[in-house]
């Protein structure tokens, strides 16, 4: 009989909590999954290394029906108490939403019962005794206080195209959260989630759910933008069909993701009139309502036409009392509403939060990068000397026209507004090639954020000058995509398109603040004040996209104009990874090695976990048209314009704001590692595989290489170690072996093991060898040269020969330590 301590976790499982879970009625290929993993692991930016963190897995987690999550097991191995993985389990359970939570060692189960329903909060139960999947979906419905038409809401199937695609885990919660609102009455419900976590999947979801199962028979989504509104027709919400036309009077034909075309169908003719013989409608807020009576098209359908109304971004215009766009919803008071935003609106003037009430569910930008689903960025804070002195003209001092200049100080506010400091655009333009040209990649995906469409022509011109090399390859480098600008807007979908190189610098006002997919935009610019945290989380999502396929895992924010202050703001839930503010002569890219940054009193240690390096008809504008603006600007040449000073900080991967370097990350990490410099050597000497232990230290994340690349020397990672967790000076590889040759420690062994050794430490100098006792290497130049393997082993008196004799070799390579 096998003794139980001895058993693995993974057997523990497989042989007492799998049985004891399908004895209880669970099916196996249904209901039960084990080790979900239901976060991607935090991407962590240092420097120019890219690493991810570790992902959320759990052991078990059992469905009652296909993403209707019941309960979740935390198993350990029998040294352990039966409990021990409840804290654990406990934590993922919260983010999964999942009721009823289990912690196993194979003896029996510690049960957790979220919902508060049973005799007690924590019961043990033994094996044999694992409730069924009827039993805990009867006390989840009786704690939700769902009727039997209301459970049959509920347990609506998802949608699945037979690819295997399953939503993400804070997807799920947000669908079962409408669906469960729904099922017990609500008519009104709001869902936040940030840019870029697929919201409009989500929808869809929903919208299926109730569809397919009859509960909502006539649905409208509405959108503000049609770019929204065609995507939407013809990817996310493929699967409705016929059912499905486009609020609209031009047929229009779009590409799908998968680069097939497909015309849209549409529910209205010439004359608007609308065929009401479709279920799934889709429409722009402003194709179906406007100020004059002939323009509320919504007003063709009956009151109780729709069951169901999604209203895509609705933490804009609809929200407010007095909106156009109000109109439509209250025409159908009777209709389920549901509201998605990712910013929800909560201001004296306007409230989404008071129409919709409180989230039925939330899912923040922040919670998006620690799981790892969103990219993080880095903020460069430039700033100008004008801006922060003012600009007072001198006496006397005349305009481009010849008109004296209004003798006032003009500030931040001012320009581009109502004056202009032409040096001013030119010196972003340049900072902004600057960062462009230090980065390495001059065909970053770039949003320029400027004060009104007169100044993203300019901008566009400052830039085109700065960068006539590339727009010699192409006119469609820098382009403006404004409101009032056909050419531009028709390169909208080129900008977005990962598959497109052209355009890459985009000048724009407001146009490309909200709604546009820029899965590959790695660089975004304010150059414009953004007084509402609303939009400023707009402009930040237009970033957050990951888009592994082009290696991009983070993103850069660079502000001239004090934007990024909205970050001290309570209300902002997504800190930045690194914020730098360069001085007058300092680079624009952020270097590696600031010094940390913050409270002197704050603990900014890192706590590195295991990880994975993973990289070296559209609104239009709004133009501010005060009085000053009425009369035009007033545009002043010759004005020096300089920059004062540039800071980058970030985040790390505790979700502290430091700048600190790549090099002292892995100092604090080595000493945590190794408590001391003897302790590592014991390490080090005692294990037969050096290369064992440096993939030890690199599965942590502690990429040695990038610290080598950084010192410029060919160093031996023990050496490395030594060096930055113990201050000590390091040798390189060719002093190592010069050293070992000195000494003449291969006397004792015949000809040809001499050469072999050599050979070997020859091997080590040049290309870093760590494995030298791996016999293989015996096969490759020029120890090939020497003979066969076998014969080459023979010369050491048989492979233990040899072994001993290659330890012997490392032991001299690392018997100094400065």
């Amino acid at each position: 009989m096998f003794d139980k301590r001895s058993l693995s976790e993974r057997d523990i499982c497989t042989k007492f909590i799998t049985p004891a879970i399908k004895d209880a009625g669970w099916d196996e290929m249904t209901q039960i999954r084990e080790e979900v993993s239901f976060t991607k692991g935090r991407i962590i930016v240092r420097g120019k290394m890219v690493s991810r963190g570790q992902g959320k897995r759990a052991d078990y987690v059992l469905y009652y029906k296909p993403n209707i999550p019941l309960a979740l097991i935390e198993a350990k191995d029998n040294t352990q108490p039966m409990g021990a993985g409840m804290q654990q389990a406990l934590e993922y359970a919260e983010t999964l939403d999942i009721p009823f939570v289990f912690a196993s060692n194979g003896d029996g189960f510690l049960v957790h019962d979220r919902t508060g329903t049973g005799d007690a909060r924590e019961v043990t139960l033994p094996l044999d005794a694992f409730p069924s999947p009827g039993e805990l979906w009867q006390r989840y419905a009786a704690w939700k206080g769902l009727t039997a038409e209301g459970e049959e809401i509920v347990l609506e199937d998802y949608y699945d195209d037979g690819s295997g695609k399953q939503p993400r885990y804070y997807q799920v919660n947000a669908v079962n959260a409408a669906m469960e609102a729904i099922a017990t009455g609500q008519n009104r419900i709001l869902l936040v989630m940030a840019t870029g976590t697929g919201k409009t999947y989500t929808a869809f979801q929903i919208i299926w759910r109730l569809w397919k199962g009859g509960h909502k028979k006539r649905i409208l989504f509405l959108a503000d933008r049609n770019v929204l509104v065609d995507q939407t027709m013809v990817n996310d919400f493929r699967p409705f069909g016929p059912a499905m036309a486009k609020l609209s009077a031009n047929a229009k034909t779009i590409e799908r993701d998968d680069g097939s075309n497909i015309d849209l169908p549409i529910a209205m003719d010439k004359k608007r009139r609308v065929d009401t013989a479709y279920e799934i409608y889709l429409g722009l807020y402003q194709a179906i309502t406007g100020p004059e009576e002939r323009q509320k098209l919504f007003k063709e359908f009956s009151p109780g036409f729709f069951d169901l109304i999604v209203i895509d971004e609705c933490h804009r215009g609809s929200a407010a009392e007095d909106s156009a766009w109000r109109e439509i919803l209250e025409h159908f008071s009777d209709a389920t509403q549901i509201g998605l935003t990712a910013t929800p609106k909560e201001t004296r003037y306007a409230s989404n939060i008071h129409y919709f009430g409180e989230p039925a569910y939330s899912y923040t930008l922040k919670q998006g990068i620690r799981d790892g689903f969103l990219a993080p960025y880095k903020v460069i804070k430039v700033h100008v000397d004008r801006d922060i002195q003012g600009y007072r003209p001198e006496k006397g001092q005349l305009d481009r026209d010849g008109n004296e200049v209004e003798d006032r100080i003009y500030n931040t506010r001012d320009f581009d507004r109502t004056l202009v400091l032409d040096d001013r655009t030119k010196l972003v333009a340049r900072k902004v090639t600057e960062f462009l040209k230090e980065s390495g990649d001059r065909y970053q995906k770039s949003i320029v954020f400027c004060v009104d469409q007169e100044h993203a022509a300019r901008m566009r011109q400052a830039l085109i000058n700065e960068n006539a090399d590339l727009v010699a390859e192409s006119s469609r480098y820098v382009m403006r995509i404004t409101g009032n600008d056909p050419e531009g807007q028709a390169q909208l979908g080129n900008f977005i398109d990962p598959e497109s190189r052209y355009p890459v610098l985009v000048t724009t006002s407001r146009l490309l603040s909200t709604g546009v997919d820029a899965q590959t935009c790695r660089l975004i610019v304010l150059d414009r004040d953004v007084g509402s945290m609303t939009e400023f989380k707009q402009i930040v999502g237009r970033g957050t996209r990951v888009h592994e396929d082009s290696r991009k895992f983070f993103f850069t924010l660079m502000d001239f104009r004090g934007a990024t202050n909205h970050f001290a703001d309570p209300d902002f839930d997504g800190e930045p990874v690194q914020i730098y503010e360069p001085g007058e002569d300092d680079p624009v890219t952020p270097p590696d090695d600031d010094s940390t940054v913050g409270d002197p009193g704050e603990d900014h240690s890192d706590q590195p976990g295991e990880e994975t390096i993973i990289d070296n008809g559209e609104t239009p504008d709004i133009t501010i048209t005060d009085d000053v603006g009425r009369r035009g600007k007033v545009y002043v040449d010759g004005v020096p314009v300089v920059i004062v000073a540039e800071r980058v900080e970030y985040l790390d991967e505790s979700g502290k704001l430091v700048t600190e370097s790549l090099r002292d990350f892995t100092k604090k990490a080595l000493r945590k590692h190794f408590a001391s410099l003897d302790e590592f050597l014991t390490r080090w000497n005692g294990a037969e595989r050096k290369q064992a232990l440096v993939d030890e230290i690199s599965a942590e994340g502690l990429a040695l290489d990038f610290i080598a690349d950084e010192l410029g020397k060919d160093l031996d990672p023990f050496d490395l170690i030594c060096h930055i967790a113990f201050d000590r000076k390091p040798l390189t590889r060719r002093e190592r072996a010069e050293n070992v040759q000195k000494r003449d420690v291969f006397a004792q062994y015949g000809e040809q093991a001499r050469a072999v050794l050599r050979a070997l430490l020859d091997k080590y100098a040049d290309e870093g060898v760590l494995n030298l006792d791996d016999t293989n290497v015996l096969r490759i130049p020029p120890l090939n040269t020497l003979g066969t393997p076998v014969q080459l082993i023979k010369a050491f008196g048989g492979k233990a020969g040899f072994e001993d004799a290659v330890h012997a070799l490392q032991n001299e390579i690392y018997q100094e330590v400065a």
